[in-house]
This record gives C-alpha cells, structure tokens and sequence, in this order.
C-alpha cells in the first residue's frame, strides 16, 4: 500500500497505534496499525535464510532471526519519523510467530544451543517411528486425547527430543540446569524483555498447543506428556494468555533510537491463531485458509474442543486475556501451497517470478487431465502419511508449463477441499463461505479456483495482513493497554472481495475426484527404514537418487506469506 497516502490525512489525530512483530518461515516483519481504524500505517520486511545440512533438514540462526526483528523495528520507526507520525503513540506491541519451529538456549550466556529446527523439518522421522512402535497398537493417535495431535515430525516435542539425544551442548545444558527451551516467539520475547539480564520466559496457549506436551483440557504443561518424551519441565517457559502484558522493551544496543524501549510486549498468538483473529473469527463455526508456505484452515470450535475423526488437528484458537476463557479449533494443515510455485520457479525453471504462474495458468484455463500431488514432506492433514511423494501424472504429448501451472494452483485447491470436507463431517454444519488470508490471495485466478473447487464462496478481505492484525488486536486489547476494542461493534469494518463459484457442481465433483485418486498413487512411496549409504551412515530414505531429489526440493519450502508476489 502506499504509506504517504495512509498517514496523508489527520496525522496529528491518529491517537494510539499498535505494532506487531510477524516473524514467519521466510521472512520476519514489523507494522504498525491505527488501534482506532485498523489501518496499517507502514511496516518494514526482512527475509530470513534457511539452511539445509542434510537432505530432509531444515534449519534457522536464532540470532538472525532476533537480529532480522531489531532491524524491521529499526526500519519501520524511521518511516513513521518521515511520515510525521510520533513514534510515542506505540502504546503496546504484539508477536506472531511460526509455530512448532523449536529454539534451546543457554539462560546464563543468551546464546543458543543450537540452530532452530523449523517445523516441516523432518528429521525426527526415525524418532516418531521409535514413539508410535512403543504405543499400544502403533497408534499415532496415542495422545490425542490430551494434545488434540498425532505423534508426528511436525511438533516440537520429537524436535526437542531429538536436540537432547543428538547435541552435546544441549545435554550439558540441561544437566547443569542452564537449557531453556521455546518456540520462536519466547525466545523473541526472552530477548526482548532482557534476555539473560532479567527476559521473561513465557509462551501463549496456543503455541504451547503445538509441542505435544501441553493438555489442552487442563491449559497447562502435563507432567505424564514430559515423561512420555523424557522432557524436564523445568526448561519450559511459563504458559500466559494470548493477550496480557508480558513485560516490557528493553533498550538494544543495536537499535539506534531506543525508541520502543519500556513499551509492553502485551500480545502473542501463533501465526495461525492469529489469522484467526485477524479475520475476526470469533463465533463458533467461523473459518478461515492462510495461503502461505503451507496452507492452515482453521475453524472456531467455541468453547469446546472438538476431536477430529477424519484426520485434524484439534488445537487452542485463543485466550484473549488471563480472565477470559479459551476457544478451541479444528485445524488442516497442508504441508506444501504456496511453496509449490517457489518450487517450480527455483527448482524446475517452469516461471521467473512467483507472479508470472497466474499468467502461465490463465493463458490455457485447465490443466487438460494433468494432476499435481506436490507431496514432498510426505502429507499432513488428513492423511498424516510421511512416506507419501510428490507426484505428477496426466501427462500427455500435448502437456506444456501453462497446463502444469494451472495443475500447481488446482493441487492448492483441491488440498484446501480436502480439509474443508473433514471439517464438514466433524462438525456436521457445513461451512457456506470460506475467508482467506495469505500472500497467494493475490492470485485472482487462484481464488476463482477455490471457490469452483469448493462450490461455496471464498470472500478476501481488502487488507491482507490479518496475521499481523491479529497479534496487534490481541496486544492493544490487554488489561493495562486497553486501547483496542474487541466488541463486535466496536470492530471495524472489513471491506472484502467475494469469488462466487463459476463452473457446476458436477465437473468440480469429477476434477475432485481425479485428483483423489492421484493422492493415491502418491502415498507409500518411500521407506522409512534406515538404511545405509555407502559411507556407514544412515538415511531416511531408501534411495541415493530420490535423496537427491528430496534435498532438491527442500530449496521451495522457504515460500511465505508474500510468495505470489516478487517483492520482498
């Protein structure tokens, strides 16, 4: 958006604004929002680097992400400053974060133990297969009842079992009592509170919903879930509410202004509760899709968590205040979505530019026969099959780019049907709109699929960045901020674009189904069993060449929120 035009008009009346720290897969983000209006005033964006040491890992520096978070603050003040708007009026900052992504650093040094294993790391496979064999009747579903989860490569409890097994510091630190433990946003939190002089070591409810150790019934760490995974309690953060004052900024020596130091740190929600948020979610049935690297449907549940029998995940949605109580909802999660067309932009050279596969896929308007399973960290919901592959079929002579373009924005959507028909038979009510988030929205012809594949509407809202929304609702709505109002009508008004189904039910039923049926070619495909390599050491997959491959297509799982587009 243009930022002289949003502060262009009564800059001196703007009153309280609220900032929000989005610290995502690929990129980390600082904006700032008008409590009163909900309009963003500026923001400032900055990516993160991924590494991959090993075909199937995926890592991230703590200290770069911290460092990257420094800089968009740095960044966006300066904007504020040239727009003439008193950086002063910040009255409360929130933080939203990839989930599951697992952090272990040393409290008396600050320096992290070891890099961040990012959540669709899959590394702990052989960890998982060790977990579910030792379960009555290998069922992945063993904890289910407390978690809401499977036992899969996905949380962050097999992540932190294995730093403990594999990495000396990190066992030395918990022996001698130093190691902490946190998702990305309390080690961002702990930083920025103090970090070894005095930071405040904390998570929000619907983080700790995520690690597989956490009682989702009973709101607080669970004693016979730390057993399970052989996890002292004493290295988890505290569990807060999703909006409270936390603590507050401390000064940093690397920001120039000092000018957010002693503001509160009084909003935390994971990226996708705080979509949820965002997207204004509140009532009991509501949902929304984030179109990001992978792709989250989540669905208010209420009061009550609804266990899923087709395969969802059943988590915390929010906790907006330590008195308030704490809303549930049934989650998909699809592994791969907009990190397929990083995928075949990097990877196969099919695009130059993420924006250019709405182009390709426009020109033929179908995908003639071709279908595009891009499975290539096995699939998550609803299957939660990791031997499952990437597949392609369809092909014929007469298959170009434009047609296996079309195909990689169908995959998006019929992924997003998937989850939306479980939805639908866990709750009984089927859902007669969808709204969507995410950086992919901006694909028109994306969104046009949805809603055919879906049969129902898909409504957009004008401001994409209801991640960030969320984390700054939930931050200038805390006890002791109280500058943001959370009665429905005090919210302000959303304007949106609606897709309205074009084609009919029955080639959307037919489409559907063909894709159905290529999921299935696509599942077993891979081994789990460690094998050997030739050079004494083992692997998760069974074959030199596919391991080339995978660590081939590890290289697009770094697509974000801003992935339809070439920006920054």
């Amino acid at each position: 958006m243009n930022e002289g035009m949003a502060a262009s008009s009564d800059r001196i009346m703007l009153g309280p604004l609220v900032a929000a720290i989005d610290q995502g897969t690929s990129s980390t983000r600082f904006l700032v929002f008008n409590a009163k209006t909900a309009e963003l005033l500026s923001h400032h964006q900055v990516e993160i680097q991924q590494s991959f040491p090993k075909e199937g890992w995926v890592e991230e520096d703590p200290k770069e992400i911290l460092q990257s978070v420094y800089e968009c603050m740095e960044r966006t003040c300066e904007k504020l400053t040239q727009l003439n708007i008193d950086i002063s009026n910040i009255k409360a900052i929130g933080v939203t974060n990839q989930r599951e992504t697992t952090l272990i650093w040393d409290k008396e040094t600050g320096e992290p133990l070891y890099n961040a294993i990012v959540w669709l790391d899959l590394r702990t496979q052989s960890t998982v297969e060790r977990l579910i064999n030792k379960t009555p009747g290998r069922n992945k579903n063993h904890l289910k009842h407390k978690t809401g989860l499977p036992i899969s490569t996905y949380f962050s409890a097999v992540k932190l079992r294995w730093l403990m097994d594999n990495v000396v510091e990190v066992h030395e630190a918990i022996l001698s009592h130093r190691a902490m433990f946190g998702t990305v946003d309390s080690w961002l939190i702990w930083c920025l509170t103090g970090g070894k002089s005095g930071g405040v070591h904390c998570t929000d409810v619907t983080n700790a919903s995520r690690t597989m150790l956490f009682n989702i019934h009973t709101m607080d760490w669970d004693p016979e879930l730390c057993k399970y995974f052989d996890i002292p309690m004493e290295i988890l953060p505290k569990v807060r509410s999703s909006s409270e004052i936390y603590g507050l900024m401390k000064i940093c020596s690397s920001l120039k202004s000092g000018a957010l130091t002693g503001i509160p740190i009084s909003g935390c929600l994971g990226d996708q509760s705080a979509a949820l948020v965002g997207q204004m979610c509140f009532q009991d049935g509501q949902a929304k899709n984030t179109y990001g690297t992978g792709c989250f449907l989540l669905r208010n549940t209420g009061l009550k968590p609804v266990m899923s029998d087709h395969g969802l995940l059943t988590t915390v949605a929010y906790k907006l205040g330590r008195d308030q109580p704490a809303c549930y909802a049934l989650e998909g999660s699809v592994a791969i979505a907009g990190a397929v067309v990083r995928w075949l932009k990097d990877n196969l050279g099919i695009v130059q530019c993420a924006t250019e596969i709405e182009k390709l896929a426009a020109t033929v308007g179908t995908s003639y026969g071709c279908y595009f399973v891009p499975a290539f960290s096995g699939l998550y919901a609803p299957y939660w099959e990791p031997s499952a592959r990437g597949i392609i079929c369809g092909l014929t002579q007469f298959t170009n780019r434009s047609h296996l373009s079309f195909a990689a924005l169908e995959a998006v959507c019929f992924q997003t049907r998937e989850i939306l028909d479980a939805m639908n038979q866990d709750s009984g009510i089927p859902l007669t709109q969808l709204q969507v988030d995410g950086g992919m929205t901006s694909n028109r012809l994306l969104m046009q699929l949805q809603a055919d594949i879906l049969c129902i509407p898909v409504v957009k809202p004008s401001m994409p960045e209801t991640t960030a929304l969320g984390a700054a609702m939930a931050a200038g709505s805390a006890e002791g901020v109280s500058v943001w109002s959370l009665k429905p009508e005090d919210l302000s008004a959303v304007t949106s674009e609606k897709f309205e189904p074009q084609i009919n039910p029955e080639e959307s039923e037919f489409r559907y189904a063909r894709w159905k049926k290529a999921v299935q070619k696509a599942m077993n495909w891979e081994t789990t069993e460690p094998i050997s390599n030739g050079n004494g050491e083992t692997s998760i997959f069974s074959s030199a060449p596919l391991g080339f491959y995978i660590l081939g297509s590890m290289f697009m799982l770094i697509g974000a929120k801003y992935i339809a587009g070439c920006h920054v």
